[in-house]
């Protein structure tokens, strides 16, 4: 991990101690923050308590105005796999983007990243998944305590990347609280037929007094699944995926809240199927796709096409967490989060490293809840990041620079700053609860220029003295730096947002929630500088900023697309009782919409290429989701569910590309003593309504089932055995939300094997 003299890890700590010193002259011998552990625990649902906290948003049981979800306990045990997405899938709302075994991300009512935020903790999880599909999200749910996900604009806390929800990843690497009788901890080993897979898990919290420590590791191998055999192949070539994460974290804990810091790693391999460099020779004349080389356009890479081709990925993460309790005069609360991110991933085809994607970021955010002030709570936030962005436009990191020639040798990085501030405030009228929260942000991108060098012969050399003079290295230098500059302008953006909503909690468990939001988001670094090919999606794009002709045309610049939501979102719940339900509607307006539109397809190699430009149109979303449950006694409850997506183009002659289908479906649970399981079937319909450069996607129907025994030890001590089948109908099933759909379909037959021991 990269820490340039040690500095930026001396400013975490710094800058925490100085904000949170106060609270040591006020702690007490020994410890309670177990409250606010409580607290940071309690959801809706099976305790019967209308309250929920997503523990990204405050310290406090807030009751949201949007559906939110929480998947954990036995239900997440048995649900997670390797990637979040499909972690998630299956929930209502959210379908996934997968990208083979390694690579998969979630789609929360139509829309994934960079519409949609993945938290920490609260604090901004920094990778390269909302660049390409391909790329995965760095955590690991082999190790999450828990998953808050939260459908609908989350973007007055987070920006404007949570326009489309908000996914909070609680951890336990930075210990909140002492744990009871001095040690706590688990361990899981787990086994899966379909692909081979191989997983270890464990981890352990210590603490005496004020103090305690953790640690925790993750090791998973597989192989390339199992999918069914009209496919064609009874596996899923190059969908082998491995990956190792582990933490180390510590805290100090006080009566008025904590303080600690955690660090982590994680590493990753795994394959990319379909995937080809037969498009690497692809270029632009203009607006015109030509994938044939000639002149100085030529395949960077040359020889056979039938490499497997492969992510290696590592992410190191510094964190400093603290939350305290009437730490300042006027104020109930105060959340401090600190990281600093150092991502980079290498993507080789066969032995040759074509490009690596890199991100190191600093962040911090700081939130202060105030106590009432005329019947208002509220808690006022500031969060500024300062990311190095690096790996957009390159396939040819395997070739060095040749000899004779001159100009640019390396690759750009894209410096981003980002300023916000966000106020949140919040009262009760009787039965009425009414929230109202705005955020603005200052955003700039910068583009750094290449190294700039030469290597021509001295015969050569004495050419361009005789045209250009001695200073002639100068002169072409300044030349290329003005044209790269011209063509990667520093952006600006300064987005605002603004929400209102209010629950009216009518009696009995049952509340109705409607919420106003109007969020701007700006375009996403991919978004604004795409100049290239992606071989991932066999594509070649072209981004905002980049001589973008479309925007030309029109007179616009980068810096004049600010994609502009308005949203309705509408609630109704129910908890407690034998009846519960929570289902949502919602519609979004949505001006400047940021998407890739065709330009034309390239099928010169054989294998077809898109040119897609991005652009911005007015665009409409609105739809349906949640779930409605019955308990028939104690141990015994049916559940159904379902979610569907309507998205328009308004004003053109085509469809928004992947939007998932509707699906219906159902789950049963039941309990009997030590025994437990459930059985879940779904129906996703077929997806017709399908943009210019895509297919209609068939529906396909999913039969999963779960069934455990657990071994109680007394306390909090047990051992839980289990067996979960996935897909057990053996469905050939694609995803319409995948950019690779075709390439990559659902996995067959599957049974997860595995032992858990808590103590």
């Amino acid at each position: 991990m990269r820490f340039p003299d040690n500095r930026g890890a001396a400013a975490l700590l710094a800058t925490a101690a100085l904000v949170l010193a106060p609270s040591v002259a006020w702690s007490q011998s020994g410890s309670d923050a177990q409250a606010e552990n409580d607290r940071h625990r309690q959801r809706r649902g099976g305790d019967g308590s209308s309250d929920i906290v997503v523990t990204g948003r405050s310290l406090k049981t807030e009751e949201s105005a949007l559906p939110v979800q929480v998947l954990e306990g036995d239900a997440l045990v048995h649900r997670r796999q390797g990637g979040l997405g499909e972690t998630l899938a299956g929930l209502p709302g959210i379908h996934l983007d997968n990208f083979g075994g390694g690579a998969s991300r979630p789609v929360i009512r139509g829309q994934t990243l960079p519409r949609i935020e993945v938290l920490s903790d609260g604090a901004n999880l920094f990778d390269a998944s909302s660049v390409s599909p391909d790329h995965a999200i760095t955590t690991d749910p082999l190790l999450l305590e828990a998953i808050e996900i939260q459908r609908g604009p989350s973007a007055i806390r987070y920006g404007g990347n949570a326009t489309n929800g908000a996914i909070n990843l609680v951890d336990s690497k930075v210990p909140k609280s002492v744990p009871v009788g001095g040690v706590t901890g688990a361990t899981e080993v787990r086994y899966g037929t379909g692909d081979e897979e191989k997983t270890v898990v464990g981890r352990v919290t210590a603490g005496v007094g004020q103090f305690a420590v953790h640690a925790e590791g993750a090791r998973r191998a597989a192989e390339d699944y199992d999918v069914p055999d009209a496919y064609g192949s009874d596996r899923l070539r190059d969908s082998f995926a491995e990956s190792t994460s582990y933490a180390v974290g510590a805290s100090w804990i006080t009566s008025k809240g904590y303080i600690g810091a955690a660090y982590s790693r994680m590493e990753s391999e795994y394959g990319l199927p379909g995937h080809s460099h037969r498009n690497a020779v692809c270029h632009t004349h203009g607006l015109d796709l030509h994938c044939a080389a000639h002149g100085s356009f030529e395949d960077p890479f040359g020889g056979p096409d039938d490499h497997t081709a492969a992510i290696r990925l590592h992410s190191d993460r510094v964190d400093v967490r603290a939350d305290y309790t009437d730490l300042l005069p006027g104020f109930s609360d105060a959340r401090l989060r600190l990281s600093y991110t150092d991502y980079a991933h290498d993507e080789v085809d066969g032995d040759l490293l074509f490009t690596r994607f890199t991100n190191e970021v600093w962040d911090g955010r700081l939130e202060l809840t105030h106590k009432p002030v005329l019947g208002f709570a509220g808690t006022l936030g500031v969060q500024y990041t300062d990311g190095r962005f690096g790996g957009i436009n390159v396939n040819d990191l395997h070739k060095p620079f040749p000899e004779g020639a001159y100009g640019f040798d390396g690759n750009p990085d894209f410096l981003t700053e980002n300023v916000g501030i966000f106020l949140t405030e919040r009262r009760s009228f009787g039965a009425l609860d009414i929230e109202a929260a705005v955020r603005k942000d200052w955003r700039r991108i910068d583009v750094t220029v290449p190294t700039w060098r030469s290597t021509l012969s001295p015969d050569v050399e004495a050419l361009f003295v005789e045209w250009y003079g001695t200073d002639w290295k100068n002169i072409l230098e300044s030349e290329d730096v003005d044209a790269f500059r011209a063509r990667n302008p520093t952006v600006r953006h300064n987005p605002f947002s603004a929400s209102l909503g209010a629950t009216w909690n009518v009696g009995q468990g049952y509340a109705l929630a409607l919420s106003l939001g109007h969020t701007e988001r700006a375009p996403s670094v991919r978004e604004l500088y795409a100049r290239g090919n992606n071989l991932a999606t066999n594509s070649y794009e072209l981004g905002l900023a980049v001589g973008n002709p479309v925007l030309g045309e029109a007179g616009l610049s980068a810096e004049d697309v600010l994609e502009k939501t308005d949203a309705i979102n509408l609630t109704f719940r129910k908890t407690g009782g034998l009846l519960e339900f929570e289902v949502g509607l919602f519609y979004q307006s949505v001006d400047d919409y940021v998407f890739a539109r065709l330009q034309e397809t390239e099928t010169e190699t054989g294998i077809p290429h898109n040119f897609l430009v991005y652009t911005a149109a007015a665009a409409r979303f609105a739809g349906i989701d949640g779930q409605v449950s019955y308990a028939f006694n104690p141990s015994s409850r049916l559940t159904l569910f379902g979610d569907y997506v309507d998205a328009d183009l308004k004003r053109e002659d085509d469809n928004l590309p992947r939007i998932p289908p509707g699906r219906l479906g159902a789950r049963y649970d039941l309990s009997a003593g030590a025994v437990s399981g459930d059985v879940e079937y779904y129906h996703t319909f077929a997806q017709d309504k399908v943009a210019a450069y895509e297919t209609p996607t068939p529906g396909y129907d999913m039969l999963n089932a779960t069934l455990s025994y657990r071994l109680d030890l007394g306390q909090t001590k047990g051992v839980e055995l289990y067996v979960r089948g996935t897909n057990l109908l053996n469905e050939l099933a694609f995803a319409h939300t995948s950019f690779v759909k075709d390439q990559s379909p659902l996995r067959g037959r599957s049974l997860a094997i595995g032992m858990r021991h808590s103590f």
